[in-house]
């Protein structure tokens, strides 16, 4: 069975009459008429008997009628509904981003999106890195707004596209201060990532930082900060969502790169190009936050 095949016979069931179905359809009556004769062929079932210079169905051709008129309906549903995604009518793109990122850039995408495609539907799940790639492989989401460095590796199958860069700040409570000045402080540190960086940054000063306190938490890692636990080092945006008054940031001319993170071959999906394109159009700066 076909689906015009189908559709032929739910119209000649709602219309009464081959002549009628024929001229709904914009199809000739020999056609309709073969039509019918096809589909009782395929279903081996009598479907229509002539009643004098007409037709009717059957009790077997009404109920595959019934059934022939759900089968159109939710196929044109799909379709208004495909198309509607396509034009960014509708739809859902689910994007996954880690704190700072989602407290900052992500705001700013989705009053974009409000203007530009206001059908769209803006998922966010608040992931870090690691994690938001191996969702975006595994199909749970999108896109990735992830953080990575220069020379970082790149897996098969995914596609970065640079939004803009994120400076590293030294979150101490004395202004003007220098990783120097902290050779020998305590420090808070974070995620493994986080961690990473910090040594990297560190390295770069010819110390290694002594960790005593961990968190991924930027309140709880300022508050520990304002409370002389120790130093942190925090990325710019994540000062620029929340910053004590009583803590000071000095960047200490690191940057990490901010990608949005696609998985398999192009063309992307419309409403994940559109959500790209607004990623890309709120690049966000590396400058300093106001200090505290």
């Amino acid at each position: 069975m076909s689906l015009v095949h189908l559709e032929v016979l739910a119209a000649v069931a709602r219309h009464g009459s081959v002549t009628e179905a024929a001229r709904q359809l914009h199809y000739s009556q020999p056609s309709v008429s073969h039509h019918l004769s096809r589909l009782e062929a395929a279903t081996g079932v009598k479907l229509v008997q002539r009643v004098g210079r007409g037709i009717r169905l059957t009790p077997e051709g009404l109920l595959l009628a019934h059934r022939a008129a759900e089968i159109v309906g939710r196929v044109d549903a799909a379709a208004t509904e495909l198309a509607a995604q396509a034009g960014l009518r509708a739809g859902r793109v689910r994007l996954a981003a880690n704190a700072s990122a989602a407290a900052t850039i992500v705001p700013e995408v989705a009053v974009t999106l409000a203007v530009r495609h206001p059908g769209l539907e803006l998922s966010l799940v608040e992931q870090h890195p690691a994690e938001s790639l191996r969702m975006l492989r595994h199909g749970e989401i999108d896109i990735a707004l992830v953080f990575r460095h220069e020379g970082d590796p790149v897996e098969e199958g995914f596609r970065f596209v640079r939004v803009g860069d994120d400076s590293l700040h030294l979150v101490s409570r004395r202004p003007g201060d220098s990783l120097a000045h902290h050779r020998d402080s305590a420090w808070i540190g974070g995620c493994a990532r986080c961690q990473a960086e910090l040594e990297a940054v560190c390295r770069r000063e010819g110390f290694t930082p002594r960790v005593v306190s961990r968190s991924d938490e930027i309140v709880v890692v300022q508050a520990l900060v304002a409370a002389g636990v120790g130093v942190a080092l925090l990325p710019g945006l994540a000062l620029r969502a929340h910053q004590r008054p009583d803590v000071h940031a000095t960047d200490v001319g690191f940057r990490r790169e901010i990608h949005a993170v696609t998985y398999g071959d192009p063309p992307d999906p419309p409403g994940v190009a559109a959500v790209l394109e607004a990623l890309v159009s709120v690049r966000p700066s590396p400058g300093a936050p106001a200090a505290g």
